[in-house]
């Protein structure tokens, strides 16, 4: 009987080891989040679905053939009204009364330890459905990210784990909405790392596999497997090709940074339009649907004319002119306001750049270049990896889509020199640009916020040399010669802080004895001197300090009592904060 309940105990303690252990958790709820968001992402592209046949009668992905022939009044009044409906929704219950995509899930990352709202998820994912079934020139990918990471977010905050876990989680949504829409597990995992966690540390990286794999079987259960577009990949005619690629990548960067700098041009411009801000997708929506009229390709995500120009079905004119609309209609949906994301875009414009770029090769030098097919998709990867700053995983994403291995090195030349095109006259990334426009800096992401998760109070110190504004001139210079760092903090009867004084604050008086009896520490103090409360962050009193250019600040219960609790010293701060960055470090890589 005693061996039995041994055994029982010995179970138990086992049992609660394993639910202990960080790596199996995590393990299980990447499973969980992987599956919970691959149906997310099909009920999303579901609801597009049902949005887009509601409004052109069209099938998934093939809206432009159904508006070529409906009247022209239907093709405009559908995305202006379409508009109208995003920006009252948008206006009234989303958060800075704009849409939400990929860029507030790297901020969440980078500076709130991977908390996000379910709501304003759900929320931006409607938005975005609405906007892309209207005929809105966006993307699905985007908000599908957005809306895996809302998801896992809330799971994480729902089991209260920690802020490294709940980040890690974050990954593992993410990489599941990619895998899911693009029928690609490899691609949607290295995104995650690349884009969103930004390292590939095993404890962050194994879960986050899972999870892409576990979005992909649902995607594939959902849809069938096959990828997001079909198309015949081709060969490389010869390896003397490759300079033709890398001119290739040349013209991507440029057309990408055209395509973002489009974006910025357009928000800027609808800003300066003295309308209501709840209307500007509707006269978007208006813009929009005149430029269909000539080329209705720009309607939706575009895979459909992607397909057509990989299958070499357009003119050379006809190639640059969708180009260029794509370009325009892009720009003004996502300036103006509507929802959605701005990787499905890319891939078209690029597609169209390469199958343009390929028609005068082949044109030009027939028994040397490749099939068009081959330029178009090397283009489509270019344009999309300087668009979103993830080269590695933009590759992989043409890789799992061709399993063609030759055809991926031209797209990794191209996709290198575009992105170190766009990285050096633009910026990182589309979305890193979008966050710095916001004030938002994500390469300090990670130290503003270990600064910001550590507390006055925390490092605050009692070696302060206090004294009465009463206090003679002489006791002034004693103890100042006393104090170690060359600052008294002048301190009243009763508590408050009155202001301090150094060995300069003195002038003539400091070597003068004949002010000893006229003068006391009230009349040389600095009043009002800079000084923080105990509840402010580490953040604030390095800025403080840098502003200032003081080394040691007087801490204050609060502003309404000024009530003296210690001092700060810069150095204290600074070994405070060396300590904890790498004790975050260690969390984060899983040592």
């Amino acid at each position: 009987m005693a061996g039995s309940r041994i055994s029982y105990t010995r179970l138990v303690s086992q049992f609660g080891q394993v639910l202990r252990n960080d790596h199996l958790v995590l393990s299980v709820l990447a499973l969980f989040v992987g599956c919970l968001t691959g149906v997310a992402v099909a009920l999303f592209r579901e609801f597009i679905a049902l949005v887009q046949f509601a409004t052109f009668q069209a099938e998934v992905e093939r809206i432009s053939s159904f508006a070529a022939e409906m009247p022209w009044w239907h093709v405009v009044s559908v995305p202006m009204l379409g508009g109208l409906l995003v920006g009252v929704l948008t206006y009234r219950y989303l958060p800075g009364r704009r849409p939400h995509n990929v860029p507030d899930v790297i901020e969440a990352n980078a500076l709130r330890g991977g908390r996000m709202s379910p709501r304003v998820g759900l929320l931006a994912a409607l938005v975005s459905g609405l906007s892309i079934g209207a005929g809105a020139s966006v993307g699905r990918e985007g908000p599908a990210v957005h809306l895996g990471a809302s998801l896992s977010s809330w799971i994480g905050r729902r089991l209260h784990l920690s802020r490294s876990l709940t980040r890690t989680l974050l990954g593992c949504g993410v990489a599941s909405a990619v895998a899911a829409s693009f029928n690609a597990p490899i691609a949607g995992a290295l995104f995650a790392n690349e884009v969103v966690v930004g390292h590939y540390a095993l404890k962050a990286f194994a879960p986050i596999v899972i999870s892409s794999v576990a979005g992909t079987a649902i995607s594939r259960a959902w849809f069938g497997d096959f990828p997001a577009f079909t198309f015949d990949t081709g060969v490389i005619a010869s390896f003397w090709e490759f300079p033709a690629f890398v001119m290739l990548g040349i013209l991507s960067g440029v057309l990408a940074i055209v395509f973002m700098r489009s974006i910025g041009f357009a928000n800027r411009v609808a800003r300066t339009i003295p309308i209501p801000r709840w209307s500007h997708p509707a006269l978007g929506g208006l813009i929009l649907g005149a430029i269909a009229l000539q080329f209705p390709e720009v309607l939706g995500v575009g895979y459909a004319a992607m397909e057509s120009a990989l299958l070499m079905e357009f003119t050379l004119w006809v190639l640059i002119g969708i180009c260029a609309a794509k370009v325009a209609a892009t720009a003004i949906c996502v300036g103006f306001g509507f929802g959605g994301g701005v990787f499905s875009p890319a891939l078209v414009i690029g597609a169209m750049l390469g199958a343009s770029y390929g028609v005068v090769a082949t044109g030009a030098f027939p028994d040397y270049a490749s099939s068009i097919s081959v330029y178009s998709i090397v283009g489509m990867g270019a344009v999309a990896a300087s668009v979103l700053g993830a080269p590695i995983s933009t590759t992989l994403i043409i890789f799992e889509m061709t399993s063609n291995y030759a055809l991926t090195l031209a797209v990794m030349v191209a996709v290198v020199v575009a992105s170190e095109i766009t990285h050096h006259f633009y910026g990182r990334s589309f979305f890193s640009v979008q966050l710095l426009n916001r004030g938002i800096d994500v390469k300090s992401g990670f130290e503003a916020e270990v600064m910001r998760s550590i507390k006055v109070n925390d490092v605050l110190t009692h070696d302060g040399v206090t004294i009465s504004p009463a206090a003679g001139l002489q006791e002034v210079r004693r103890r100042l010669q006393e104090c170690p760092f060359g600052e008294l903090f002048i301190v009243r009867e009763t508590g408050e802080l009155y202001g301090t004084v150094t060995l300069a604050d003195l002038s003539d008086s400091a070597f003068d004895h004949d002010f000893d009896d006229l003068v006391n520490a009230g009349d040389v103090a600095r009043l009002h001197p800079p000084h923080l409360t105990s509840y402010d962050t580490l953040e604030k009193a390095l800025a403080m300090m840098t502003d200032t250019g003081e080394e040691h600040l007087a801490v204050v219960e609060n502003n309404l009592t000024m009530h003296y609790q210690g001092c700060v010293h810069h150095k204290e701060l600074m070994a405070a904060y060396n300590k904890a960055l790498v004790e975050t470090r260690h969390e984060e890589h899983g040592e």
